[in-house]
């Protein structure tokens, strides 16, 4: 994008000496190559497929992007929010778990620097749902909530003093306030109004509905199921754009290397969950042999050794739970996100399928329009008309909200490569 030569209206400025030299019938000769130039410029863009000179065109503004990139990355936007205080609401099934939802700022938008707000796991659902809705179709990338876990919600639910209802309360605030910190840190995003309502709102906000969908195995089976749509295309797209096709291949590789990379770090909990049983049993088969040795130098060499493995059982059960909660929740999260990458690539390919498709509509308009006039129809001719109006007007106004998503798209993709 940076590389790209120069326009060739420019050599005539450049070059005054060398134009005077050019015999007069050159200029027509020019005249007829830029003719031809448009007309296959044109010819491209009716059939939706920009060429290489295009994308020279777009030149200028990558660079405007890029230089937005810089300025977004020096100016930090003074958003701190943390979530804390996790606390067990109700009793029995109907309980839930509410988090304090703390923001500071210095942004004039906000009615005030600090305040907090109770916020319990659905209404972060809820605001991944609004946002999905009003930005992902615009080329956004919307940040990924953490997954759902029954399981987990049901021990805490029967005990929250569990250690291991602890643990998993406290990978879920960690990942609530991940999820949270991305949002801020989108300038989009953070001037969303259902954003600001969920973090200044004391009131309880309303119920989210159809969250089931929204996280954990739902939201990869939502992502996959765009993918798939957008493959069945009727259309297929011709990718002249080649920083399009070469990003998009990126995160695909990207997260099918994680995908793997993930289902070995799982692999790796398991037998280390294993080891830890193997040890804790090996511990005591060793305790009951001390205890029953008659030598008493035996029997306290023994006894050691069970010690000894009861210490190594809690170490490999430290680390499995290391390795689960840290290692393997970390790479689950970027897949989310990586999934959520490839959703902004498949919303320029539908934004790019409903411009083929008017076109397609405007043509067959036309064509009737042309028949109506051979079948000498004139009480018909005016509506048929006034519908090639409309679907010209839908046909201009596709390919600008093509443009428009596909330049958003580069700026969240060098967005995303930078904060990563």
């Amino acid at each position: 994008l940076q590389n790209n030569p120069p326009l060739s209206v420019s050599r005539g400025v450049s070059q005054p000496d060398r134009a005077q030299e050019e015999a007069p019938g050159d200029l027509f000769t020019e005249e007829g190559q830029q003719e031809e130039e448009e007309e296959e410029r044109s010819t491209a863009k009716s059939n939706g497929v920009h060429s290489d000179e295009d994308s020279d065109l777009f030149a200028g503004e990558d660079a405007v992007l890029l230089s937005l990139e810089e300025e977004e990355a020096r100016d930090s936007f003074d958003v701190d929010v943390a979530v804390t205080n996790p606390e067990k609401i109700g009793d029995g099934m109907n309980a839930y778990v509410a988090y304090k939802v703390s923001t500071r700022t210095s942004l004039s938008m906000f009615r005030s620097k600090t305040f907090s707000v109770r916020r319990r796991f659905s209404d972060f659902l809820g605001l991944y749902e609004k946002l999905s809705v009003k930005q992902s179709l615009h080329g956004c990338i919307i940040p990924p909530p953490p997954e759902k876990s029954v399981v987990g919600m049901t021990k805490v639910k029967v005990g929250m003093d569990d250690p291991s209802s602890v643990e998993f309360v406290e990978r879920r605030r960690a990942a609530l306030e991940r999820y949270l910190q991305r949002i801020v840190a989108h300038p989009t995003l953070l001037q969303d109004p259902d954003v600001r309502e969920f973090l200044e709102r004391e009131d309880p906000l309303p119920r989210a509905v159809n969250t089931q969908a929204l996280s954990g195995a739902g939201f990869l089976k939502m992502i996959n199921k765009a993918s798939d749509a957008v493959n069945k295309m009727t259309i297929k797209m011709n990718e002249s754009d080649t920083w399009f096709e070469d990003r998009f291949q990126e995160v695909e590789a990207e997260e099918q290397q994680l995908r793997k990379l993930h289902a070995v770090v799982d692999l790796l909990v398991n037998h280390r969950k294993e080891l830890c049983g193997n040890t804790a049993v090996f511990a005591k088969s060793m305790a009951m042999l001390g205890n029953s040795e008659d030598n008493t130098a035996l029997s306290r060499a023994l006894s050691q050794l069970a010690e000894v493995e009861d210490k190594m059982e809690q170490l490999h059960q430290e680390q499995a739970a290391s390795d689960f909660f840290i290692f393997a929740e970390l790479l689950a999260d970027y897949i989310r996100l990586l999934g959520a990458v490839r959703g902004c690539f498949d919303q320029r390919m539908r934004a790019w399928q409903r411009w083929q498709e008017a076109q397609s509509t405007l043509q067959k308009k036309r064509e009737a329009e042309a028949k109506l006039l051979w079948a000498n129809k004139p009480d018909k001719l005016q509506q048929a008309k006034e519908e090639i109006t409309e679907w010209e007007s839908k046909v201009t106004q596709y390919e600008r909200d093509f443009d428009r998503i596909g330049m958003t798209v580069r700026k969240e993709v060098l967005r995303f490569e930078v904060s990563i």
